[in-house]
C-alpha cells in the first residue's frame, strides 16, 4: 500500500484509484437516467413529480451514511499515512455497525412521521398517494442503502476501489433490470421503483461484505473491535457530520426548490426531476473523481509528504475543470433534444431544458468546490468542512433562492443554484490558500 500511494507517480495512482469510483457514478447515473426514462414513459406527470418530490429522501439517507463512511474514511486514510494499522481496525468496525444500528432508528422514525415530512418535502393532492409509495419502501429499506456506502467508503481507502466498483455496478444493473418490470410488467407504480432500488442496494452490501472479509488486510467487521478511544470517534463525527450536512443540505436544497417549483404546477416539477437527472452525468462525475482521490490526499497529509500533496491537489484540479468544461458545454449545446428524450412535451421540454443550462454553467466551479471539500474532509479541518458543507446548497443557496425569486419570480428559482456556487467557491478559495501546507510553500 506505501509503493501505491505514496510513490507511484501521481496521475496513474490518481486514476487507478479515481476511475473505479467514477465509473461506479456512472452506473449509478445510468441507472438514474434509466429511472426517470422509465417513469417519464408512463406518461404520468404526477407519478414523476411524486417521485422527485421523494427523492430527496435517498439523499437524507446517504448523509447519514457519511457519518460513519466518509467520517470513517478519512480517518483511516490518515492513520494508513502514520501506519497506524490497529487503529483502523477499530475505526472500521464501530463505523460499520453504528452505520446499522442508526439505519434501524431511522427507518423507524421516517415511517411513524410519514405525512409531515412528505408535505414538508413539497407533495400535494395530486401527488401525495405516489410520493408516498416510493417514500415508504425506501424508508424502510434504510438499512441496506446505509449499508452500501459506508463499507464502500472504507475499502477505498486500503485501495480496494475496483472491488467497492464491482458492488456498486452489480447492485445498479439488477436495479436497471428490475426496474421496468416492476413499473410496467407487474404495474406496481411508484412502489415498484422503490423496491428495485433497495433490491439493488442489498446486491451491492453482499458483495461489499465479502470483499471486506476476504481481501481487506488492515479493516475489520469484528464486533470485538468496535469500541474505539474518545479521541478516535471526535475525529470521526468532526469530519463525519459536514460530510453529512453537505448532503442534508442538498436534501434541504432539493425540497426547497421543489416546494418553490410546485406553485408553478406538476410539469415544472416534473422537469426540474428529468434536469436533475441529465445534470447527473455531470456531477457523479466530479464526484467520483473526488472522492476517488480522497484516500490519496488523506495518505500524503498522514505522512506529511506535502509537496506530493500539493501535486496530487493540481492535478485534481486540473482534471475536474478540464471534465465540467467538455461535457458540459455539450449538454447545454444539445439541451432541448436530450430532455425530449424523457418527456416530449412542449411544456416539459421548454423548462427543463433551461432549467438544465442555468445548472451547468456553474459545473467547472463546483468541480472546484468539491476539491476544496475533499482536501478539508482528507485534512481533518472540521471547520473548513462545515462551511463548506453549509454553504452551498445551505445558506448561500436559501438566500439565493429567496432574493432572487423575489426580484425575477420563476427565473430567479432557476437560477439561484448558479448564484450559490459561485459565493461557495469564494469562500472555499480563502479558506484554502490559508492551509499550511499551501500558506508555507
Amino acid at each position: 500500500m506505501n509503493e501505491l500511494f505514496a510513490k507511484a507517480p501521481i496521475k496513474k495512482v490518481y486514476f487507478q484509484l479515481a476511475l473505479p469510483v467514477v465509473l461506479g457514478m456512472i452506473t449509478t447515473m445510468v441507472y438514474n437516467l434509466a429511472d426517470t426514462f422509465f417513469v417519464a414513459k408512463t406518461g404520468d406527470a404526477n407519478l414523476v413529480a411524486g417521485i422527485t418530490i421523494s427523492a430527496p429522501l435517498s439523499m437524507f439517507l446517504i448523509a447519514l451514511a457519511d457519518i460513519f463512511g466518509l467520517g470513517g474514511s478519512t480517518l483511516i486514510s490518515r492513520l494508513f499515512g502514520e501506519q497506524n494499522y490497529d487503529l483502523s481496525k477499530r475505526v472500521s468496525s464501530f463505523c460499520i455497525y453504528l452505520g446499522i444500528i442508526s439505519g434501524v432508528i431511522t427507518s423507524a422514525l421516517l415511517l411513524t412521521f410519514e405525512r409531515p415530512i412528505l408535505l414538508m418535502m413539497g407533495a400535494k393532492t395530486s401527488t401525495y398517494a405516489d410520493a408516498a409509495d416510493f417514500y415508504r419502501v425506501i424508508a424502510i429499506g434504510a438499512v441496506a442503502i446505509i449499508c452500501s456506502l459506508v463499507p464502500q467508503n472504507l475499502l477505498r481507502t486500503e485501495g480496494l476501489a475496483l472491488d467497492a466498483m464491482i458492488s456498486t455496478i452489480s447492485g445498479t444493473v439488477l436495479a436497471i433490470i428490475l426496474d421496468p418490470i416492476f413499473l410496467f410488467s407487474l404495474k406496481m407504480g411508484a412502489t415498484g421503483v422503490g423496491i428495485a432500488n433497495i433490491l439493488g442496494y442489498l446486491l451491492t452490501d453482499i458483495l461489499l461484505f465479502y470483499f471486506l472479509l476476504t481481501k481487506s488486510k488492515y479493516l475489520s467487521l469484528s464486533p470485538r473491535l468496535i469500541k474505539i478511544d474518545g479521541k478516535s470517534i471526535r475525529d470521526i463525527i468532526a469530519i463525519g457530520i459536514p460530510s453529512s450536512i453537505t448532503n442534508f443540505a442538498q436534501t434541504f436544497g432539493m425540497t426547497l426548490l421543489n416546494s418553490s417549483l410546485a406553485v408553478y404546477g406538476a410539469n415544472q416539477v416534473a422537469a426540474m426531476g428529468i434536469t436533475q437527472k441529465i445534470y447527473s452525468i455531470v456531477i457523479l462525475v466530479i464526484v467520483g473523481f473526488a472522492f476517488g482521490s480522497q484516500p490519496l490526499i488523506g495518505y500524503n497529509y498522514g505522512a506529511k509528504n506535502w509537496e506530493r500533496l500539493r501535486a496530487i491537489l493540481r492535478f485534481d484540479i486540473l482534471v475536474q475543470v478540464v471534465y465540467a468544461i467538455v461535457s458540459g458545454g455539450l449538454l447545454i449545446i444539445f439541451s432541448r433534444p436530450i430532455t425530449a428524450l424523457f418527456m416530449n412535451q412542449p411544456e416539459i421540454v421548454n423548462a427543463g431544458s433551461y432549467m438544465l443550462i442555468a445548472c451547468l454553467v456553474t459545473t467547472p466551479i463546483v468541480g472546484i468546490i468539491l476539491v476544496y471539500t475533499t482536501v478539508f474532509q482528507s485534512i481533518g479541518n472540521a471547520w473548513g468542512a462545515l462551511i463548506m458543507a453549509i454553504t452551498r446548497q445551505g445558506i448561500f443557496y436559501f438566500i439565493s433562492l429567496f432574493v432572487l425569486e423575489k426580484m425575477l419570480g420563476y427565473h430567479g428559482i432557476v437560477w439561484a443554484q448558479a448564484m450559490s456556487d459561485i459565493l461557495t467557491w469564494i469562500v472555499g478559495y480563502l479558506i484554502y490558500r490559508n492551509l499550511s501546507f499551501e500558506k508555507n510553500k
